[in-house]
C-alpha cells in the first residue's frame, strides 16, 4: 500500500531535521573538522548514501539554517508597499529582525544561537561556504532591484550592511551581554548604517 504524499513529505522533512541536530551536535561537540560524515552517518543510524540525499556536502549539514533566509531580500524589494523605496523597506526589514530577536541579525543570546554562530564564524570552509550564499542572495536582490551596474552595488552594499551588523552584534553577545542589552546599539547601528545607503541613492520607488 502506497503512503500517502503528505505523509512521506513529513516522514522526510523528519528525517531531515533528525540528520541536521545530530550532525550539528556533534560539530560543536567536537569542532566541525574533526567529525566526520561517518561519524555522523553512524549517531543518525543511516547510511551515506542516505545523508547525502538529503544534505549534498558536509558544510550544507550546517549552513542549511541559512536556507530559509536565501533570497529574502530579494523577496523584501519584490513585496514592499507601493511608494516604499527598496533601502525603506530593507531597513524596515531588519529593523523588524533585530525586534524579535532574530538570529540572523545576530542578536539573540540562546547559548545554543552563540555557540552556532562561533562555529560558522570561526570555520574557514564554513565561512566560505557562507560567502556564497551571499553571493547567490546578492545576484538576487540585484535581479530585483533592476538592470544596470546600479542596481549591482546596491544589492552588494546592502548585504555587506547586513553581514556587518551581524557580526557586531554577535560578537558583543559572544563577549558576555545580553540581546536586550545590546538591541538599543544594534538599532542604533542599523538606522546610522541604512542611512548612509540611502544617502548614496536616489531612493526612488
Amino acid at each position: 500500500m502506497t503512503e500517502p504524499a503528505g505523509l512521506r513529505a513529513r516522514k522526510k522533512a523528519r528525517t531531515h531535521d533528525v540528520i541536521a541536530e545530530v550532525a550539528i551536535s556533534l560539530f560543536l561537540a567536537r569542532g566541525f573538522d574533526h567529525v566526520s560524515v561517518t561519524d555522523i552517518a553512524a549517531a543518525a543510524e543511516i547510511s551515506k548514501p542516505t545523508l547525502f540525499r538529503y544534505f549534498p556536502t558536509k558544510e550544507d549539514l550546517v549552513l542549511h539554517r541559512f536556507a530559509d533566509h536565501q533570497g529574502e531580500a530579494a523577496r523584501i524589494v519584490r513585496g514592499r508597499p507601493a511608494g516604499v523605496p527598496p533601502v525603506t523597506a530593507l531597513h524596515r526589514h531588519f529593523r523588524a529582525g533585530l525586534d524579535c530577536y532574530d538570529p540572523v541579525t545576530g542578536l539573540n543570546d540562546h547559548p545554543g544561537v552563540v555557540a552556532f554562530h562561533r562555529l560558522v564564524f570561526t570555520t574557514p570552509s564554513l565561512a566560505g561556504r557562507l560567502t556564497q550564499y551571499m553571493l547567490d542572495d546578492e545576484e538576487s536582490l540585484a535581479g530585483a532591484l533592476g538592470p544596470g551596474i546600479e542596481a549591482r552595488l546596491l544589492a552588494a552594499q546592502v548585504l555587506a550592511v547586513q553581514r556587518v551588523l551581524a557580526r557586531a552584534n554577535w560578537h558583543k553577545i559572544a563577549g558576555g551581554r545580553t540581546a536586550r542589552d545590546v538591541r538599543p546599539e544594534a538599532a542604533a547601528d542599523a538606522d546610522l548604517a541604512f542611512a548612509q545607503l540611502r544617502s548614496g541613492t536616489s531612493e526612488t520607488s
